[in-house]
């Protein structure tokens, strides 16, 4: 029971930690995982919940989550930070779950926020609990796991990642913060314009706790008319987070990311600039556009000017070290050496006929002569038999069959006659010559 004090600290915590649901039903989002019938939630609601890794951007329910698990079980439930925490601590909740699970047969749940900041001695010395079952490691952390982690915790873990919320579940986070008269602001008289609404959640970009944040700042700052009514507009909203308005809904989001791509596509760097430009204030993640420059380069660029991917991949790995605004060079240089370079489609044909063959094709035994050979008794096999060494043969090259049986004549790869790509085409034409121009498509095979 809280104490006339408690009660103080929580009426003057931030809006967006007096609002976390403490409940499934309140919960917002990540419905892959917490939606009717999903594993998660059958855990939770049965207390059977195991050592879990939660992962994801900030703002998206990872620490509220493990907040609902702790009021739901009953086990006991303990909190740390890996960043304040250490082996020390570690050890004594460890004692204290054991003796707790030996005297009431009770399990603990440790939550670890920023999981990903312990060491490999701190990991390992966790391990021995987990094993055991004594304690039930809930693991919270921004970073990816995979990477950040142990591989001898995540192993012993089911992992969970959480996505950026969608506009509407931001838009339902701040509706139930102006309605909840308990915790929120249910005992004023706030107007929030539509538009206001959608700046916010924009904005916010999946993040929960910078929308609900945003709106604090507004509804404190703004001076109540006559009857007290404190009206939010648009400028209102857009001056609290602090980032220009550029209302962006969902549908906008999409059409303006596709004007970006076929700007690139097309070689027009000032509308490809200007969409980047619109999307970064519009608060897109940058790394979509990264991606997108990457896929772009081998898309529509290709080996007319295999430069293109060199560029989009060390933009986006520029993005990844020095991150925001600097790094908005780096992709500006990127998209405008894309838009500037000569343009071909041959790769993405490629890829396009040849998996489909790959879906289509028997599936049939790989030809005796281009089977490995690197392990003992592949002579004996007849592994590598009748195989010509490309290197023994003038212009390091011999007319050979290395394609599956079913698929010989079959020819994907077209060179454009674009930029760099035109000296590859007479190369390939050559060497089709010296082929006996056998097969240009899957009809020259019937």
């Amino acid at each position: 029971m809280n104490d006339l004090f408690s009660d103080n600290i929580e009426k003057s915590a931030p809006l967006a930690d007096r609002m976390r649901p403490r409940t499934l039903d309140e919960f917002i989002g990540q419905k892959h995982i917490v939606g009717e019938g999903k594993l998660l939630r059958r855990a939770i609601l049965t207390d059977r919940l195991q050592s879990s890794i939660f992962f994801g951007p900030p703002g998206t329910g990872k620490t509220t989550l493990a907040t609902i698990v702790a009021n739901a079980t009953g086990s006991a439930f303990v909190k740390l930070n890996a960043v304040t925490s250490g082996v020390k601590e570690l050890r004594a909740i460890v004692e204290e779950a054991e003796n707790r699970l030996k005297l009431f047969r009770q399990p603990t749940y440790l939550l670890l926020d920023e999981c990903h900041r312990w060491n490999k001695t701190q990991s390992d010395s966790l391990l021995p609990a987990l094993e055991k079952g004594t304690i039930r490691f809930i693991g919270s952390t921004t970073e990816n796991p995979m990477i950040s982690m142990t591989s001898a915790i995540v192993s012993r873990c089911r992992v969970f990642q959480f996505y950026p919320l969608s506009p509407a579940d931001v838009e339902q986070a701040i509706q139930n913060a102006i309605d909840d008269e308990e915790r929120g602001f249910g005992k004023q008289k706030i107007l929030l314009d539509e538009d206001a609404m959608h700046t916010f959640s924009a904005i916010a970009n999946g993040d929960c706790r910078n929308a609900l944040n945003a709106l604090e700042l507004a509804v404190l700052t703004t001076a109540g008319d006559e009857t007290g009514e404190i009206h939010i507009t648009r400028e209102i909203a857009a001056e609290s987070s602090q980032r220009k308005v550029i209302k962006c809904d969902e549908q906008l989001y999409y059409d303006m990311l596709s004007a970006f791509c076929k700007s690139l596509r097309g070689g027009d760097s000032d509308a490809a600039l200007a969409w980047f430009s619109r999307l970064l204030y519009a608060g897109v993640d940058p790394r979509i556009i990264a991606r997108r420059l990457i896929a772009h380069a081998s898309e529509d660029v290709g080996l007319a000017n295999p430069q293109a991917m060199v560029q989009a991949v060390a933009a986006a790995d520029a993005l990844e070290h020095i991150g925001l605004p600097e790094a908005r060079l780096s992709l500006t240089q990127a998209i405008i050496f894309i838009c500037e370079s000569p343009k071909s489609n041959s790769v993405v044909e490629a890829l396009t006929k040849a998996a489909a063959d790959a879906e289509n094709s028997l599936d049939e035994p790989v030809p005796i002569h281009l089977r490995d050979t690197s392990f003992a008794g592949a002579a004996k096999l007849g592994h590598g038999k009748g195989y010509l060494y490309p290197h023994n043969y003038p212009g390091h090259w011999v007319r050979q069959e290395y394609m599956p049986p079913s698929l010989k004549g079959a020819r994907y790869y077209e060179p454009s006659d674009q930029g760099q790509e035109a000296k590859i085409k007479e190369n390939h034409e050559r060497r089709e010559k010296l082929r006996g121009g056998e097969g240009r498509d899957k009809g020259d095979r019937e």
